[in-house]
């Protein structure tokens, strides 16, 4: 999805305009009781609830793509039963009762097979997880775009129609000394809803147009993409989660380069990718920058690695992700970080002075040298450099 897709649909989330018109919950536990459900119309909630479950719905939609944002795809979209229930929810708004109660179901034994999967203490054993699984549908005008991008508001080409979904864990909330009622007491064990582990929104939107054989699975944590989820609901498997594929790229450069893997080529690299997806992410109607074999062996050469080198990391790079695969470009470069370290010093600069420091041999030791182009202090404190 581009950026203006997502950022279109967020604006739909604004709860001052109140553009959706209710939203459905389901409050379980990990043991698969429900213990409550609802369908509360906005216009019936005071601003401060709208906020709320908007500020949640809206987290569903934020991240990075290719690393909190991630795109699920149905395997068999005619006969995939995953397929069939979305688009019948999609088509019904939320209104097929039986859909809804299934994709709550399946949310629940993935839950239960978590639960089954923890090592369970004495402690946990006694604990009890709660999880709130909200829905929420809305419909917009799809307007014509011209042909120098912008939008014709007195065209409409068709109607967008989607739901998202977030799953949020419940937890309890330590009473607390607090003011109430003229004076300090302890406040209630209440239970308090958290912000999103995972979520989705249902079609994808390309270029202003839904992609009915495709979601937007969000998830929290970059390094667990919670693959029981995915597989549960959408009866698909997602891409390597982004932690795992930055580490893989890592250790392909490393194997593949080796003495050829210097600060001065990872200083080129970095710039040089960074330049690509600040020059990509310019384009708002263009789709965050993805990079294949091909693309980073040729950023591999312009920044003087030997062909030998180059060739090495390609059959790496198919060996591990395949032949034809792309990686979002964001995890093999991080376009804000510059980041050093040694086993006891981690340097962190900013990438727009990475040029700053080189390495050197310096009586025999390896070392790491910055220019100092400025006032150098040391926790807070302006110290001098002494010749």
């Amino acid at each position: 999805m581009t950026p203006r897709d997502l950022s279109e649909i967020k604006r739909r989330l604004d709860p001052n305009k109140r553009y959706p018109a209710a939203v459905r919950g389901c409050y379980v536990n990990d043991d698969g009781e429900v213990l409550h459900t609802f369908e509360k119309p906005l216009a019936m909630m005071t601003q401060e609830e709208v906020d709320r479950y908007m500020t949640i719905f809206r987290r569903v939609l934020s991240g990075t793509q290719g690393q909190n944002l991630l795109p699920v795809r149905f395997s068999d979209a005619l006969e995939d039963e995953a397929f069939k229930r979305f688009y019948a929810l999609r088509q019904s708004r939320l209104g097929d009762e039986t859909r809804v109660q299934q994709l709550y179901g399946e949310i629940m034994a993935w839950l239960a097979e978590e639960k089954n999967a923890r090592p369970q203490s004495a402690d946990a054993a006694k604990s009890m997880n709660c999880t709130l699984i909200l829905l929420l549908e809305d419909a917009f005008d799809q307007y014509h775009r011209r042909r120098d991008g912008e939008v014709d508001r007195d065209r409409s080409d068709t109607m967008y129609s989607y739901f998202l979904c977030a799953v949020c864990p419940v937890k309890p909330r330590k009473p607390e000394l607090a003011w109430q009622a003229g004076d300090f007491g302890i406040t209630a064990d209440d239970w308090v809803v958290a912000m999103p582990e995972m979520g989705f929104l249902y079609p994808a939107r390309e270029e202003g147009a839904s992609d009915i054989y495709a979601a937007l699975y969000y998830t929290r944590n970059l390094a667990d993409v919670h693959d029981g989820f995915v597989a549960h609901v959408f009866g698909a498997q997602t891409e390597m989660p982004a932690a795992r594929q930055q580490e893989a790229l890592c250790t392909m450069l490393q194997e593949s380069l080796q003495e050829e893997c210097s600060l001065e080529v990872m200083q080129a690299v970095h710039e040089t990718v960074s330049d690509m997806i600040r020059e990509q992410k310019a384009d708002k109607q263009a789709n965050p920058l993805s990079l294949g074999s091909p693309d980073i062996c040729r950023v591999l050469t312009d920044c003087g690695v030997s062909e030998a080198k180059t060739e090495a990391f390609a059959s790496e790079y198919e060996e591990v992700f395949g032949r034809n695969a792309d990686v979002p470009a964001v995890n093999l470069v991080n376009p804000k970080a510059f980041k050093l370290a040694t086993p006891s010093v981690s340097i962190k600069v900013d990438p727009a002075h990475a040029d700053l420091i080189s390495t050197r041999v310096i009586d025999g030791q390896r070392c790491i040298v910055i220019l100092a182009d400025g006032a150098v202090e040391v926790n807070g404190v302006n110290v001098a450099i002494n010749e």
